[in-house]
């Protein structure tokens, strides 16, 4: 698995499911996860990659002999997370407002529809649940730290992360902010991010914010792992 998902270490690895032995002995297994942290990709530098192989075939005769070992699975899930300190780290070096202590989570439609009543842009209305974030953190507005909350909307394409912010304010809702700084604020936390491809040739398909991370996943079909894999 190490060298299949090109890990510089090896990768966290559980068998699901129970019993192992009858598993073990038949060869078959209904699903196993790997995980590997820490991860290395491009400008991120926590990337945490999870696989799930589901129906995977590895005779018992095969893994204990000396020979190659081949592993084939009917179906991968694989996703990529960003964590939010990777994702501050890029603020901060894009651009010229510190960003300290950013949280990253998702928000569903009664989120959406208090953020307009509390004032925020009706257009948020028309947002999926699904394709929406909250982030928030500390910046520092002249020399003093105040709290911001954004609402913004995330976007999957060609496997890379678009993020654009629809509202920004205050966490302080009776605090009001200056335009200027809601557009500064709306060119800092607007993000390209291109986490690399999935692993083992999995296919991105869908995006969502989860607490304290930005999830890519997607599913692929039949794959052979090891000695028979293809190049």
């Amino acid at each position: 698995m190490r060298t299949q998902l090109g890990l510089a270490d090896d990768p966290s690895v559980r068998i699901n499911n129970f019993p192992f032995l009858t598993q073990a002995i038949s060869g078959r297994y209904r699903s196993v996860d790997v995980t590997a942290n820490h991860v290395a990709v491009g400008p991120l530098r926590d990337v945490q990659v999870r696989s799930q192989l589901r129906d995977v075939s590895a005779p018992l005769s095969q893994m204990l002999g000396d020979g190659p070992r081949t592993v084939t699975v009917r179906e991968a899930e694989g996703t990529v997370r960003i964590e939010a300190p990777d994702l501050e780290r890029l603020i901060r070096d894009s651009g010229d407002v510190a960003v300290d202590k950013l949280y990253i989570d998702g928000i569903d439609a009664d989120g959406l529809e208090r953020a307009v009543d509390d004032g925020a842009d009706p257009e948020l209305l028309t947002l999926e649940p699904a394709t929406a974030v909250r982030l928030g953190g500390t910046v520092d507005v002249l020399g003093q730290d105040q709290q911001v909350t954004i609402i913004a909307e995330l976007q999957l394409a060609d496997g890379r992360v678009q993020i654009t912010p629809r509202d920004i304010r205050f966490a302080d809702d009776d605090a009001q902010m200056p335009v200027a700084l809601q557009r500064t604020l709306s060119r800092l936390f607007t993000l390209t991010l291109d986490p690399g491809a999935l692993p083992l040739q999995v296919t991105p398909t869908t995006l969502r914010a989860s607490s304290g991370g930005l999830e890519i996943s997607g599913l692929t079909g039949r794959l052979v792992l090891g000695a028979g894999a293809p190049a």
